[in-house]
């Protein structure tokens, strides 16, 4: 049986934000990030340079993970929180991000040097969100419609439109739930 995140993983520039939304699998309530030696094992595994955190810097961490979780959720046609809005905007506003050009002409942009702790962390995943939203693939990581859910996938449906993780498990829970509603009111069948 398909399980949440079995799907392929989001392209390299996303990666690191589906990354951080799903280490917490809400249905479980399994947490990969309860401590600021979790978050730093997590940056060391996905290649970031060496940061240090702090209780401060894990629970921004951790409000960032949420904030962009919503912000994947309005990618599903729902409206992204004014809160979620808020905390994203204080988290990349101390974040900032540079535009360096290589030798031979390339740009890209990138955290801004001497950054340290959620602020770097923070400016290497906006350094991401701006490179997919350059190549239009931001719209397409999504988090799950199911509100006990929530697991942020990447969409590679032709059209764009999916809206649960899996569709054998949260998609068919959704349609039961629909089919249940309707067949159980008052003058139905």
């Amino acid at each position: 049986m398909e399980q949440p995140g079995e799907r392929a993983p989001a392209p390299g520039s996303l990666l690191l934000v589906q990354d951080l939304a799903n280490t917490v699998d809400l249905e479980s309530a399994e947490d990969q990030l309860r401590t600021p030696a979790d978050l730093d094992a997590w940056v060391r595994r996905h290649a970031l340079p060496p940061l240090t955190f702090d209780a401060d810097d894990l629970a921004a961490a951790l409000l960032l993970r949420e904030a962009l979780r919503d912000a994947c959720q309005a990618h599903t046609g729902t409206r992204l929180p004014d809160a979620a809005a808020s905390k994203l905007e204080q988290l990349l506003g101390a974040a900032p991000l540079m535009l360096a050009i290589d030798a031979e002409g390339g740009a890209a942009v990138r955290p801004t040097d001497g950054l340290t702790g959620t602020a770097a962390l923070t400016a290497h995943i906006a350094a991401g969100i701006a490179a997919a939203v350059t190549d239009n693939t931001w719209p397409r990581l999504k988090a799950c419609a199911a509100h006990d859910c929530r697991w942020v996938y990447y969409d590679r449906s032709p059209a764009g439109r999916s809206r649960w993780c899996t569709m054998s498990i949260c998609g068919s829970r959704a349609k039961m739930r629909a089919y249940r509603s309707r067949t159980s009111q008052p003058g139905s069948g």
